[in-house]
């Protein structure tokens, strides 16, 4: 099993890079989408945070209020510290499940947002870095996603630069190119992925990497 980091920051196109890798054949254990399920109406996760953060952050039919606790979480960073201790241990625990149930030779992709602000490149094979320009990332977050000028600032701050994104990659994919241009270099990474995979597959009875347990 060849396990691999995923990242880039908001709005640097992760999501299309991932789904064009699943495409090839990885799996794929996306956090942002783990993160969504541990916090659903009726788990413990989401009482942890309503317990944190006050009913406020519940919509009419209680479920959590996404850009209600965003608006707060990312212009303190106590509070998104606060979040980050409630998430990411739930975060973890469900990725290693995942993880376990994929077969010894898959090439498995953790899509993770924060890879680089939690220190997590030692967990994995090698990291992929999805990186796109600052005013990229903006054009986006206005544009497609509909968020003011100022609370796509707001997020992008509270991510790693884009230069402590790339000090820690050992694939960089470039995504401010035609999507015929990014298809074109996923094959070429998924190549070198599934090669690395059959490389690295361990012989029978032996032990996977010591390292690769999943994001915490």
């Amino acid at each position: 099993m060849l396990k691999v980091g995923l990242t880039g920051g908001i709005g640097a196109g992760k999501s299309e890079v991932s789904r064009l890798l699943v495409e090839h054949g990885a799996v794929l254990i996306d956090a942002d989408r783990i993160a969504r399920e541990v916090v659903a109406p009726g788990t413990p996760g989401l009482t942890a945070v309503v317990d944190a953060f006050g009913p406020d952050v519940l919509t009419s039919d209680g479920s959590l209020d996404r850009p209600k606790l965003g608006s707060i979480v990312f212009a303190d960073p106590r509070k998104l510290a606060t979040l980050n201790a409630i998430v990411h241990p739930l975060v973890g625990t469900r990725s290693r499940a995942l993880e376990d149930a994929a077969a010894d030779d898959a090439v498995v992709i953790h899509d993770v947002p924060l890879l680089t602000e939690n220190g997590l490149a030692p967990l994995y094979d090698l990291v992929i870095v999805v990186d796109t320009s600052p005013d990229t990332q903006l054009d986006r977050l206005v544009r497609q996603r509909g968020m003011t000028e100022h609370d796509a600032r707001a997020r992008m701050a509270a991510q790693a630069t884009r230069e402590q994104r790339r000090e820690i990659a050992d694939i960089v994919i470039d995504n401010d190119v035609p999507l015929d241009t990014l298809r074109k270099r996923v094959a070429e990474v998924w190549d070198d992925l599934a090669r690395r995979a059959q490389e690295q597959r361990p012989a029978s009875g032996a032990p996977g990497p010591a390292d690769g347990s999943g994001p915490a």
